[in-house]
């Protein structure tokens, strides 16, 4: 009996499971692999068996659509198609230049101290995205989270991050959130969004595309208007107050230039800020292995495909869209690589429903990128003695004097200069705000590992001489196994916290993006 075609799969959210789903049912063997403990990524994401929740449902929309993806995932993993490897942390995939073979090195378990390399034919990326969020003072303090981090600790631990909130920023994240924390108890003071209604209209033909979406928002701030929540439209939170903790923020209105309106700022008294200012797709592993990139995502072709043979990428990783997008990309991409696995040519027609989707879909959310761009001229209101990067305690100040006195002129430069996302996130959350301040372009930065790994997995690798992947990676594994383990117990401060599949933020307080958009019912996965 001929064994069946490999496909590993990195990244078990609406992407994933649309393309491990796909594939598993044209006949591949596919291996997801994911950080969280169970399925569902962050936009899918469930609260542990131990909490009892008696409704999950209730904090998700599209639970419908969640529920035939997982019960496609089981009928596949009894069936022996899809082999599911939960709590796998994904450091690197490199290619065997002399086999061909892919291995995707995780660590695994609590610890994160056992090193596996999956092997597989090819791989598919679906590695999700990560929040923006721009600095102000006081955005340290102890009760500010991210907007998907809120989300998180709702969804995941059933808990709230606070009893009285201020949600803030910009993009349709926002919503869900706000409604959200609303639904589950807490008094949301205010929902601060600097985008206006202006910029709407100007998208509106594009916009209306979408109706089912558009009906969705309007569900959502109808909810918003039913618990008594203020909606303060081209507004924007300039600095958080507290002594040790977070105790108010100081919201100001926008002109539509966006500078701060003369006399148009107040306090609102709150004990937590959900704020955060779109999302960034996470890259680290198709640049690891070479893919070309299309500004900050991971350009593909019709089929999903990279750049790099055998590599595909679908969900956020190619741009940010919501959980419908993710999972028509994921559908195409899992069409394509079973196809091409088998040696044959692809037929667009297996996958033409869930194509045109993704273009409708695609054009929604580069309307909705447009509409809700970070305010303009933000930058020029963040205080020198603002921190900036807290990984490493840089200032804006010391950013702005990188570029300033010292003569920088691009990201890296900023960085080795003044140290701003040299620290443990390596540059994920500070980035975006360090190229805001310096006028510098925000490139995906280069790492060999997208997370610290144990010395003594490095060391067990079974060829010593592959080292770290450069420009041309290649961790060639001579172990034929599914997986392959090693050990080790030395931690090496070698890179950023996570990859981007189920990625907490670095100080603890914030515990990753979701992903979630207003959207109607998403395209289902071919099952048969």
């Amino acid at each position: 009996m001929t064994e069946r075609p490999r496909l590993a799969v990195v990244g078990a959210g609406p992407a994933g499971l649309a393309a491990a789903l796909t594939a598993a049912a044209r006949g591949v063997q596919v291996i997801l692999v994911d950080a969280a403990d169970q399925a569902g990524g962050q936009f899918y994401r469930q609260p542990a068996a131990a909490l009892g929740a008696r409704r999950p449902r209730a904090l998700h929309h599209q639970w419908r659509s969640w529920e035939r993806l997982r019960a496609g995932l089981e009928r596949h993993r009894e069936a022996g198609r899809i082999t599911a490897l939960t709590d796998h942390h994904v450091w690197c995939v490199a290619r065997d230049t002399a086999s061909g073979a892919f291995g995707v090195h995780a660590l695994r378990g609590p610890a994160q101290d056992e090193g596996t390399v999956v092997r597989a034919d090819a791989v598919l990326l679906a590695t999700g995205g990560y929040e923006r969020v721009l600095p102000f003072p006081g955005w340290t303090l102890p009760g500010v989270v991210t907007a998907g981090g809120a989300q998180a600790m709702l969804k995941g631990g059933l808990v709230l991050p606070g009893r009285t909130a201020v949600v803030a920023g910009t993009g349709p994240l926002l919503l869900p959130v706000a409604t959200g924390l609303a639904a589950a108890g807490a008094r949301v003071a205010a929902l601060v969004e600097s985008a206006g209604p202006a910029a709407l209209l100007r998208r509106a033909p594009a916009l209306a595309a979408q109706p089912g979406k558009l009906a969705e928002g309007a569900g959502y701030a109808a909810r918003l208007l039913r618990h008594g929540v203020r909606i303060l439209p081209r507004s924007t939170v300039v600095a958080a107050h507290g002594t040790g903790r977070l105790d108010a923020v100081t919201v100001a209105a926008l002109d539509p230039d966006g500078t701060l309106r003369p006399g148009g700022t107040h306090r609102i008294r709150c004990d937590t800020l959900a704020v955060g200012h779109g999302m960034l797709p996470h890259t680290d592993l198709a640049e690891t292995l070479g893919c070309t990139l299309s500004g900050t995502s991971v350009r593909v072709d019709a089929e999903q495909r990279t750049d790099v043979p055998g590599v595909w990428a679908a969900g956020e990783a190619t741009g940010v869209g919501g959980a419908a997008l993710a999972l028509a990309e994921g559908h195409i991409a899992g069409g394509s690589a079973a196809a091409r696995l088998h040696g044959t040519a692809p037929d667009p027609r297996r996958w033409a429903a869930a194509a045109r989707a993704r273009t409708r879909l695609r054009e929604f959310a580069t309307a909705l990128d447009a509409v809700y761009a970070p305010p303009a001229g933000w930058a020029d209101r963040v205080p020198d003695d603002t921190v900036v990067c807290r990984c490493e305690e840089v200032t804006a100040g010391e950013v702005r004097g990188a570029v300033e006195l010292l003569g920088a002129g691009d990201l890296r430069t900023v960085k080795l200069l003044s140290r701003a996302g040299m620290g443990w996130c390596q540059g994920r959350m500070c980035a975006p705000a360090v190229a805001g301040l310096t006028g510098c372009p925000l490139t995906a930065g280069r790492r060999p590992l997208a997370r610290p790994v144990p010395l003594g997995v490095l060391a067990g690798l079974p060829d010593t001489n592959a080292g770290l992947p450069d420009t041309d990676p290649g961790l060639p594994d001579t172990n034929a196994g599914l997986p392959v383990t090693d050990t080790g117990r030395a931690m090496a401060d070698a890179g950023p916290p996570e990859t981007g599949v189920d990625r907490p933020d670095t100080d603890g307080d914030r515990l990753g993006p979701d992903t979630e958009r207003p959207g109607a019912d998403p395209v289902p996965p071919e099952t048969d």
